[in-house]
C-alpha cells in the first residue's frame, strides 16, 4: 500500500479519525470504561418506567385527596363457573380464593361479589371482586403480580376458573422487551456476512452498533430521572439504535475497504473514510435527532422521555461510529483489503470476468439509464404504486391496546373475554366521574349527575354515587355499551366532557371531571390530534433546512421531504391493512384485528422521516459529487445510483429484518412499529430510491440544484462529500460497491 499525498485536508472528522486511529487502544479502553461506567450506573440508579399516559388531572388529584384507598391502581378477578354462582360449594370456594388477595402487600380493598350489587352476571355464571391497590402500577413489583395470578390459578378447579386482569397483570405477561434485540443482530451479522464476505468486516459494524446502543440504554435509564419514559421507550431506541448503527458503521467500513483497494495506506483509508462518509454519517444521524426530537413539540412528559431515549441512543451510535470504529478500523490493518473467502457461485464467476474483461456497467446503473429514458412512466407508475399502499390510511382507527389485544391464552385475555360475556364488552372501559360537593345539596346535585350519565345514549350503567368519607367528595363509575377500542367509545367520553357534565353540574355548585385511564387515553388521543401538524411541519422544515445547507440545493430539500412523505403514508397505508383489517395479521403475529394504537403513527413519521433521510445523505451525496464533476445531470443520477446500490441495499435489508425481528415481541404496540418501519424502509431502498428518484431528477434536470442567490450568498460552499480515489486496477480487488 501507498501512502496517498493528494488526500488534501482531513477537516475535523478526518482529524478526528486519525487521532482514534492513531491512539486506538486507549481510544478502544476509554470506550469500554465508559460503557462499563454507564451500565454500572444503570443497575444502581436507574429510574422506572412510568407508563402513565393518562397526566394527572383534576378528577384524578380528587380521589387522591378525598379516595385515597381508591387512587391507586385496580384489578378484576373474574370468576366463571359451570354451575350456578350462588350455589353453596361455589360460594365456600369463591370466598375462600378472596383471602390471599386480601391479605396481598399493597391491597387496600377487596370487593365481596354476593354483597357488592352489580357484581353477578344475570345469567348467575359469572362473577367478579374488584381488587384496589393504595399505589399505581410503576410501584407494584412484578413479584407481587405473578404471585397474585399465581393464587388465582391455584383457587381455579371443580369448574370454577378464576382468571386476574389490569394493566398490572398484562404487564407481567407480556413485558416489554425480549428476545428481538440478540434476533436483530444476529440477522444483521448474516446480512453482512453475505454483503462483504468477511467475518471481519461483518464483525466491525456489530460491535460499534452494540457498544453504542448499550451506552444509549444506559444512558436512557439516568436521563429518566429528569426526563421519565415509558416501558417501550428503551425498546423504540434500540430498534431505532440497532438499526441506525450497524447502517452506519457499514457505510465506513465500506468506504475504508474501498479506499483500501484504491492503494491507500490503512490509516489515510481511515482518514478518507470518516472525511467522506464520517461527514455523512453524521448528518444523517442529525437528521435522526431532529426527527425524534420533534416529539418535543407535543408538550407531553412521556413522549418527551422518548425523544430523548430516542435521540440520546441515537447520538451514541453516531458517536461510535466516529471514534470506536476509526480505532476499530487500525486493529484489522489491511486485512479487509484481502479478497472475500466467502463467495457465491454467481459472484465468483462476475469476479474471473472481471479479471478478464472490462466491466459492463453495473446493473443499478443501466436501470438508472433505463428509468432516464422513460421518466415520466416510470414515475407515475412508482407514484401510483405508493398511493395504493396508502389507500387503507383513509380508514385508520386509532386507540390505546386493552386487554382484547392480549395473546390468546394469557389470563389477561380470559378475564377479558370473562367479563365482557358476563357485563357486556364496555365493563373493561369504565368512566369514573369525581367531584367535588357543594356545602349543602350534595345528594340531591350527585343522583342528578347520576341520572344524566345514566340517560346517556352509550352508557350501559352507572353505579350509585358515593360519598367520600369526608364529605366533600362524589365518586361514581359509569360503563359504556361499548369496547374501549370502538370509536364510538372515544365519542362518547367526548360528549361526557364536553355536554354532558356542564349541563348536569350546571348551578348546582358540583364541580364534576372525568377521570380514569380511559379517558385519559382519550385526551391523550385528542392531544396528539390536535399537536400533530406543528410536530409534522417542525420536522419537515428542520430536515429541509439541513438538506439545503448540506447540498445547497431548495429542490433536493424538497424532494426529499416529499418522497419521505410518500414511503411514510403507504407505511401506515400497509399497517391498517394488516392491524387493523386484519389482512395476514395471523403471520405478523396480531391475535386478532386491532385498531392503530393511538401514538404509533406519531413515533412512526419522527422515525421514518429521519430513517429515509439516510439514504437520501448517502445517494444524493454521491450524484452531487458526480454532477460536480461532469455537470451531467443523467450521468450523474446514473453514477451515484450505481456506486451506492449495493450499500444502501444491503443497508436497507439489514434495516428491514431488524425492525421485522420486533414483530416477533409480545407488545402489539411494540408489533405495529416495527411492521411500520421495515415497510417504509423497504419501499424507500426499492420504489423510491430505484424508480421516483431518478425519474424526477431526470425530470427535473439542472433544476435539481437550483439555489436562489440570497440563499447561495449565505449557506457555506460546497464541498464534495463522497470523492474517492479510483482502484490502481480492475482486477486487484473487488471493490464493494461497484
Amino acid at each position: 500500500m501507498r501512502h496517498s499525498p493528494g488526500l488534501g485536508r482531513p477537516g475535523v472528522l478526518g482529524a478526528l479519525g486519525r487521532a482514534c486511529y492513531r491512539h486506538r487502544w486507549l481510544t478502544l479502553a476509554a470506550w469500554i470504561a465508559g460503557a462499563a461506567c454507564l451500565i454500572t450506573l444503570w443497575m444502581g440508579f436507574g429510574a422506572p418506567a412510568d407508563n402513565n399516559f393518562t397526566a394527572t388531572d383534576n378528577g384524578q388529584a380528587i380521589l387522591n385527596q378525598h379516595f385515597p384507598r381508591a387512587s391507586g391502581d385496580s384489578l378484576t378477578l373474574a370468576i366463571r363457573s359451570s354451575a350456578p354462582i350462588t350455589s353453596a360449594d361455589v360460594r365456600q370456594q369463591v370466598t375462600s380464593a378472596l383471602t390471599p388477595f386480601r391479605n396481598a402487600p399493597h391491597v387496600t380493598s377487596v370487593t365481596d361479589p354476593y354483597t357488592t350489587p352489580g357484581h353477578i352476571s344475570r345469567d348467575g355464571h359469572i362473577a367478579f371482586a374488584s381488587v384496589q391497590f393504595s399505589v399505581t402500577q410503576t410501584s407494584i413489583p412484578g413479584g407481587e403480580a405473578t404471585a397474585l395470578m399465581n393464587d388465582a390459578r391455584a383457587a381455579s378447579g371443580h369448574g370454577v376458573i378464576f382468571s386476574l386482569g389490569g394493566d398490572v397483570v398484562d404487564q407481567a405477561e407480556t413485558p416489554y422487551g425480549g428476545s428481538s434485540d440478540g434476533i436483530g443482530i444476529g440477522a444483521a451479522a448474516i446480512v453482512l456476512l453475505i454483503a462483504f464476505g468477511s467475518l471481519l468486516a461483518m464483525g466491525l459494524p456489530i460491535v460499534t452498533a452494540v457498544f453504542g446502543i448499550a451506552s444509549g440504554l444506559a444512558l436512557i435509564a439516568l436521563l429518566g430521572h429528569v426526563f421519565p419514559a415509558p416501558g417501550f421507550a428503551p425498546i423504540i431506541a434500540s430498534m431505532i439504535g440497532l438499526g441506525v448503527g450497524v447502517d452506519y458503521a457499514l457505510f465506513i467500513v465500506t468506504r475504508f475497504r474501498e479506499s483500501l483497494h484504491a492503494a491507500m495506506a490503512p490509516e489515510d483509508a481511515a482518514v478518507h473514510a470518516m472525511r467522506t462518509a464520517g461527514r455523512s454519517v453524521l448528518v444523517a444521524g442529525t437528521t435522526v435527532v431532529i426527527g425524534m426530537m420533534g416529539l418535543l413539540v407535543l408538550r407531553e412528559t412521556l413522549m418527551n422521555g422518548v425523544a430523548i431515549a430516542a435521540a440520546a441512543t441515537v447520538a451514541m451510535t453516531v458517536l461510535g461510529s466516529l471514534t470506536l470504529l476509526p480505532a476499530l478500523l487500525g486493529f484489522s490493518g489491511t486485512r479487509l483489503a484481502r479478497p472475500s473467502r466467502f463467495h457465491l457461485p454467481r459472484r465468483r464467476a462476475r469476479a474471473r470476468s472481471r479479471a478478464a474483461y472490462p466491466p459492463a456497467p453495473a446493473a443499478a446503473e443501466r436501470w438508472a439509464r433505463t428509468v432516464s429514458r422513460h421518466p415520466a412512466i416510470a414515475a407515475a407508475l412508482a407514484a401510483a404504486f405508493i398511493l395504493i399502499l396508502a389507500i387503507p390510511v383513509l380508514s385508520m382507527k386509532l386507540s390505546m391496546p386493552d386487554e382484547s389485544a392480549q395473546a390468546s391464552g394469557t389470563m389477561g385475555r380470559a378475564s377479558y373475554q370473562a367479563m365482557a360475556e358476563g357485563f357486556g364488552p364496555g365493563f373493561d372501559a369504565p368512566l369514573i366521574v369525581a367531584g367535588t360537593l357543594p356545602h349543602s345539596g350534595g345528594a340531591a346535585a350527585s343522583a342528578r349527575l347520576a341520572g344524566a350519565i345514566g340517560a346517556t345514549h352509550g352508557i350501559a350503567r352507572v353505579t350509585p354515587p358515593i360519598t367520600s368519607p369526608d364529605g366533600k367528595a362524589v365518586l361514581l363509575i359509569a360503563y359504556p355499551a361499548t369496547e374501549e377500542q370502538d370509536p364510538a367509545t372515544n365519542a362518547l367520553v367526548n360528549q361526557i366532557n364536553n355536554t354532558v357534565l356542564p349541563q348536569a353540574t350546571a348551578g348546582t355548585g358540583l364541580h364534576a371531571y372525568l377521570t380514569g385511564p380511559n379517558a385519559g387515553n382519550v385526551a391523550f388521543a385528542n392531544m396528539i390530534g390536535q399537536r400533530l401538524p406543528w410536530l409534522i411541519a417542525a420536522v419537515i422544515v428542520l430536515s429541509m433546512l439541513l438538506l439545503t445547507a448540506v447540498f445547497r440545493s431548495v429542490v433536493v430539500a424538497v424532494k426529499a421531504a416529499v418522497m419521505n412523505l410518500l414511503s411514510i403514508t403507504a407505511a401506515y397505508g400497509v399497517l391498517v391493512a394488516v392491524s387493523q383489517w386484519g389482512w395476514g395479521h395471523q403471520v405478523f403475529g396480531f391475535p386478532e384485528k386491532l385498531p392503530v394504537t393511538t401514538w404509533v403513527p406519531m413515533f412512526l413519521f419522527v422515525i421514518l422521516f429521519g430513517l429515509s433521510m439516510d439514504y437520501e445523505v448517502f445517494l444524493l451525496s454521491r450524484i452531487r459529487e458526480e454532477y460536480d464533476r461532469t455537470g451531467d445531470n443523467t450521468g450523474a443520477v446514473a453514477s451515484g445510483l450505481a456506486r451506492t446500490a449495493r450499500v444502501i441495499s444491503a443497508a436497507a435489508t439489514i434495516m428491514v429484518v431488524v425492525f421485522l425481528s420486533f414483530v416477533l415481541g409480545a407488545d402489539v404496540s411494540v408489533k405495529q412499529v416495527g411492521l411500520g418501519l421495515a415497510v417504509a424502509v423497504l419501499i424507500d431502498a426499492t420504489v423510491v430510491r430505484l424508480v421516483l428518484v431518478p425519474a424526477v431528477m431526470e425530470l427535473l434536470g439542472k433544476a435539481n440544484w437550483w439555489l436562489p442567490r440570497p440563499l447561495a450568498r449565505i449557506l457555506p460552499p460546497a464541498r464534495p462529500a463522497e470523492d474517492i480515489p479510483e482502484p490502481v486496477s480492475v482486477g486487484a480487488a473487488d471493490p464493494v460497491a461497484r
